[in-house]
């Protein structure tokens, strides 16, 4: 498909700028109606987070009205209307308008003809909208397709700042005073706020521009669809090179914009011009841009305003279906030099984010990702991150992940500062770990001793609980247990992202003695153990009432001794813990061993 990379990269661009994206491909002769029926259902399941719409190539142009803004009867009809598409809400109708004075049959507007009504908003516009479209143009020797490239490719070259727009402006006013409508006051009251008024500066339009970088110009004079009397006309502009950004025409006639080397489009198909309006009927307004709104915003409260403004005396045909802006919306005054060299690696069950700092001075950094189970991008650091890299912990998604770094700056204009943030450069990597952990163990007794088998998956630490007091964190231990009884072994798995829990019935069936090394007969069984603090001792060949027994805490202190013990003894009044215990018999051996009180 044709300019399908640098369309592809469009979008790239508007979601490192924090737009999602919907796209639709329409064909130039599809009816305005469906095209806007595709727009209003879009809007609908979103409406909240909606907001503008970039109309790339020749979209179906929508006319409505009859008016002549330019004040020329022979010009009185139905004009280019793009604002219709914005309007959610509006009720727009074909049905009493019935005008045909106008010189041009385009502007002819009569009842069912698929040209509307309305020559003022019937409602506010809900969505910011504006248009490249290059149809039309033979005056420029390259194609349609190579201007809508050119215009992609400086598109992206302003964004990622590969080349640097100096914050200045030109105003070229051919008009004057105009019986108090001063034109360029469209230029004058926008540019001190923009690019301050010390930066701005009256002079000729294209000798001032032509290879020199502005921001910001603004020129006006009497016109014709392809001229601006003081200006120059499209044939200047289709062998010329300015180097401004953002520009404002105005003049007769070409503020109807949909005709053949149109005035208002040619600035866009050279240069580094990237948007024009037909400003003076009426006055647009541009100061929000200064702290950092799109020029969508600036556009949208232009079409909306119904009439007397603060900044002008005279502010004729607002509101009106003419009021269009040719360019792409999303743009933005000021631009922030992005990063660079953005690498994403997965390490295990984490994934290192990577990139190079850009040429701006900056404050730091904010990391986005999505991966294929998302729509859009999450920010994943609270905080704002001075340095160059960062680590992703615990991906809990098996295919690709999207990191996207976008670097912020305090924007200093002069109309204040702001918080403005770069265009998301962006890197992928696969994940193919799964950092669900599932614990897992086989066991083997052997007497009194079990030995412990790891089976877990995706662990890498371990804990173990023996049931009798004992813990570990071998991966594969073993564990003598001293006494006869069942109990209950806990295995805890996890990694640095999950954790799982096992538990085993261990069955000891005899009782344990231990052996004290002189006379293998001779043994003492402890029982239960654990226990509350009451247990049963045994003694074999030796008679209880000659054995006496000392209980010890961990620390080597003596906390019970009897010199006679009796079969059943109670201790219940210590804390629960792990204690030992010795016992003495009238034949000098004695046998130590271990208890548990719970």
């Amino acid at each position: 498909m044709a300019l399908s990379f640098e369309i592809k990269r469009l979008e790239d661009d508007l979601i490192g700028d924090g737009w999602h994206v919907i796209r639709h491909d329409v064909a130039p002769n599809s009816t305005v109606t469906s095209v806007k029926e595709t727009i209003v259902a879009d809007y609908n399941l979103n409406p909240t987070n909606t907001k503008a719409v970039f109309l790339f190539g020749h979209i179906p142009v929508p006319y409505s009205g009859n008016i002549n803004p330019d004040g020329h009867p022979d010009h009185e009809g139905a004009w280019p209307a793009d604002v219709y598409y914005a309007d959610m809400d509006g009720t727009w109708t074909d049905g009493f308008v019935n005008n045909t004075v106008a010189n041009s049959n385009r502007n002819d507007n009569i009842p069912s003809d698929g040209k509307f009504d309305q020559s003022n908003l019937p409602s506010p516009a809900e969505l910011q909208i504006g248009r490249v479209d290059f149809d039309n143009m033979p005056a420029f020797a390259f194609s349609e397709q190579q201007l809508l490239k050119n215009y992609l490719d400086k598109d992206h070259d302003y964004r990622n700042k590969v080349f640097t727009a100096n914050r200045r402006a030109v105003i070229d006013d051919n008009f004057g005073f105009f019986n108090g409508e001063a034109f360029a006051a469209s230029g004058w009251k926008n540019f001190s706020p923009l690019v301050g008024t010390a930066n701005v500066e009256a002079n000729d339009y294209f000798t001032t521009t032509n290879g020199n970088s502005y921001l910001w110009s603004y020129g006006c004079g009497s016109g014709s669809y392809t001229s601006c009397n003081g200006i120059g006309n499209t044939t200047n502009f289709s062998v010329s090179n300015l180097g401004s950004i953002f520009t404002m025409l105005f003049g007769s006639y070409f503020g109807d914009w949909d005709s053949q080397n149109n005035l208002l489009r040619a600035p866009l198909a050279q240069g580094k011009t990237l948007t024009n309006c037909w400003s003076g009927r009426p006055h647009w307004q541009f100061h929000h841009m200064a702290l950092g709104e799109n020029i969508g915003y600036s556009v949208r409260v232009s079409q909306n305003n119904t009439g007397f403004s603060s900044l002008y005396f005279f502010n004729n045909n607002s509101n009106s279906i003419h009021i269009a802006l040719m360019g792409d919306p999303s743009l933005r005054n000021d631009v922030v030099a992005p990063v660079s060299n953005v690498v994403s690696t997965t390490l295990g069950t984490n994934c290192n984010i990577s990139w190079t700092a850009p040429t701006d001075s900056v404050l730091g950094y904010y990391i986005y990702m999505k991966n294929d189970s998302m729509t859009d991008y999450i920010r994943i650091n609270s905080n704002l991150m001075s340095g160059t890299s960062y680590i992703d912990s615990c991906l809990n998604f098996v295919g690709t992940y999207t990191y996207m770094v976008r670097a912020l700056k305090l924007e200093t204009t002069p109309s204040g500062t702001y918080f403005n943030l770069s265009t998301g450069i962006s890197d992928t990597t696969l994940n193919s770990n799964i950092p669900v952990v599932n614990a897992a163990a086989n066991f083997l007794i052997e007497n009194n001793a079990v030995t412990f088998t790891n089976a877990s998956l995706n662990a890498n630490f371990y804990s173990w609980n023996f049931g009798d007091g004992v813990t570990s964190s071998q991966q594969n231990p073993t564990n003598t247990y001293l006494a006869a009884g069942n109990y209950t072994a806990t295995l805890t798995a996890s990694n640095d992202c999950a954790i799982d829990t096992i538990s085993f019935l261990i069955t000891i069936p005899v009782s344990i003695g231990i052996e004290d090394g002189l006379n293998d007969a001779q043994f003492v069984s402890v029982y239960p153990n654990p226990s509350n603090g009451n247990f049963t001792i045994e003694f074999e060949n030796i008679a209880n009432n000659s054995a006496g027994i000392m209980i010890f805490n961990n620390l080597g202190k003596i906390v019970y001794q009897i010199e006679k013990a009796d079969k059943i003894i109670n201790v219940s009044h210590l804390s629960p813990g792990i204690y030992f215990y010795q016992t003495t018999s009238d034949d000098e051996n004695s046998r130590t061993g271990k208890i548990i009180i719970q």
